[in-house]
């Protein structure tokens, strides 16, 4: 996608961007995080932060650099079609709006300025069901004692975890809903790595009786739950355009492998049933990416609360659903060898199932979009 009015920051990071895809696709690390589950390189954690990916949506006083959704999925694009298995938007968007959007301390400032400069890695912990995408199930407690609160319970899918030094967390106390850092070494704190189907994990976050100081909350009650709901529509956005990335490049390496197979003696792009085929696919990819752009231009706009969410879930269905029929697609395409370890297009596949997957499906979000639309219907009446 293309950020609209584009300007001298947005084009520096859309070249970078393009550099990064360019010289930056590590394929044969990629296909070895099925067994060595490295999915977190320091040095290209590090390599992210320098080029400014990390902040780019941390505010200028906290050493980022202050621009919006469009540019984060810029970025997030290209981090699909590279494959890059670092948790760019579970970090640089999903944590990095829970903060920013929390209420201004030392400790929050603190956080911030780590993440940009890529010593600090937050990942947020808030989902306990897997059908709870929203984080609204949250049994974890928070036990008031003086000082502070012990928290305790089960967090799932928590992405980045891998390389995450510290959790947000939510957790209900007395008085509400509590969003508070909890360092990965605080005693109690234990992190389990799930496996998942493209060679990353999601961690497993148990917390037993973790005690957590007063200063450690970073938002109560109704801001702590308005930063996380802001958050996850953000992260689901910047998420589609992972997908869309990846959609594009698979449906390059598509159209290229039917322009050089050839059989009965001609090139089987030639054939009219496979040339239907992937104009519809194409129109898929487009429509995906014209309601993608149009997307984060609203959410920049900073909507009410339903208007952000319907935006997000109509984002994340139309690239999650898209994605997946063309990845999957591909294999078809390639016929016998896009079955194969050895072929790029299951790299893309695989990637594809886990980030359509994360932060609520395609089906799901169609769910929420229809009861959302329902709601704001009845109120408007």
């Amino acid at each position: 996608m293309s950020a609209p009015n584009e300007n001298d920051h947005t084009a520096l990071l859309a070249q970078s961007v393009g550099d990064f895809v360019q010289h930056g696709a590590d394929l044969p690390r990629v296909r070895a995080l099925a067994q060595t589950r490295a999915e977190f390189d320091r040095a290209q954690w590090q390599q992210l932060a320098e080029l400014g990916w990390l902040g780019v949506l941390v505010p200028e006083d906290c050493g980022g650099l202050g621009l919006g959704l469009a540019e984060a999925a810029i970025v997030a694009e290209g981090i699909g079609r590279a494959l890059t298995p670092e948790p760019y938007t579970a970090v640089a968007v999903l944590a990095a709006r829970v903060l920013e959007q929390s209420a201004d301390s030392a400790l929050r400032n603190e956080l911030l300025r780590g993440l940009v400069g890529g010593e600090q890695v937050p990942v947020v912990a808030w989902q306990e069901q897997p059908d709870d995408f929203a984080g609204l199930q949250v049994a974890t407690t928070a036990t008031p004692f003086e000082g502070g609160y012990r928290v305790s319970g089960e967090k799932q899918f928590v992405g980045g975890a891998a390389g995450a030094n510290g959790y947000l967390v939510t957790a209900q106390s007395p008085d509400g809903l509590q969003l508070m850092w909890v360092p990965r070494d605080a005693a109690g704190c234990a992190t389990g790595l799930v496996p998942l189907a493209d060679g990353r994990n999601y961690g497993a976050v148990t917390l037993q009786d973790v005690a957590v100081p007063r200063e450690n909350v970073l938002a109560s009650g109704a801001a702590a739950r308005a930063a996380l709901s802001c958050a996850l529509d953000h992260a689901a956005a910047v998420a589609s355009a992972e997908l869309v990335g990846m959609m594009k490049r698979t449906h390059e390496m598509s159209l290229d492998y039917l322009k050089t197979r050839v059989q009965f003696g001609k090139a089987i792009g030639s054939f009219q049933v496979l040339q239907h085929r992937t104009v519809d696919l194409h129109i898929q990819q487009e429509l995906a990416d014209a309601v993608l752009s149009e997307v984060v231009a609203q959410l920049d706009l900073a909507p009410d609360a339903v208007t952000r969410a319907l935006a997000a879930s109509r984002a994340k269905s139309r690239c999650a659903d898209a994605a997946l029929a063309i990845t999957r697609a591909a294999i078809q395409f390639h016929g016998a060898i896009g079955f194969t370890e050895d072929c790029d297009v299951g790299l893309y596949v695989k990637r594809a199932m886990t980030v359509a997957a994360w932060l609520g499906n395609g089906r799901a979000h169609r769910v929420r979009y229809a009861a959302l639309a329902a709601q704001s219907q009845r109120e408007a009446a």
